[in-house]
Order: structure tokens, then C-alpha cells, then sequence
């Protein structure tokens, strides 16, 4: 039994490794393809959009977040509103 806890525990290790490498040949695939990119003619000012295009779309999604949390805090204030409605009613038709 001790020797297939230690042969399950070094399988984990070796599908852990395998997995770092795939992600470090990615990342190496990645910094060769951008420097492709930046080659070509134009590839800076694309690289530069592209950058720009994902601060954009951060600011956005960050400004779409607060919007959300409005919704919420308006949706609360009408559900205020409109139990301070139906408390007044019976005292306004005397």
C-alpha cells in the first residue's frame, strides 16, 4: 500500500511538471508570435490597438460593474418608495 501512495503522489507530481511545461511553451509560443507581429509592417500600431482595445474594454467592464450595483441600490430606494406609499394611503383618505 505505501508503495502505490508513493507512486500515486509522484504521478501528481509529473502530470503537475507536464502541465508547467505546456503553459511555459505556451507563454515562449506567445512572446514569439508578438515579436512576429511587431515585425511586420504596421505590427507595432496593431500591437498598440490591441492594447488599447483591452484597457477599454477593462474601463468598461468596471463602469458595467458599478452600473449593476445602481440597479441594485435603485431597484432597493423604488421597493422603499413604494411600502412608504401604501403606509401613507389609509392615512390620506380620512
Amino acid at each position: 500500500m505505501a508503495g502505490m501512495a508513493a507512486t500515486k503522489n509522484d504521478t501528481e507530481k509529473n502530470d503537475a511538471a507536464k502541465t508547467e511545461d505546456v503553459i511555459t511553451r505556451l507563454a515562449g509560443k506567445g512572446e514569439e508570435a508578438i515579436r512576429r507581429i511587431v515585425d511586420l509592417p504596421g505590427g507595432q500600431r496593431a500591437l498598440d490597438a490591441f492594447n488599447d482595445l483591452k484597457l477599454r474594454v477593462d474601463d468598461l467592464s468596471k463602469k458595467v460593474r458599478g452600473v449593476d450595483e445602481l440597479e441594485q441600490r435603485v431597484a432597493k430606494l423604488e421597493k422603499d418608495l413604494a411600502a412608504l406609499k401604501r403606509a401613507q394611503k389609509p392615512a390620506s383618505g380620512s
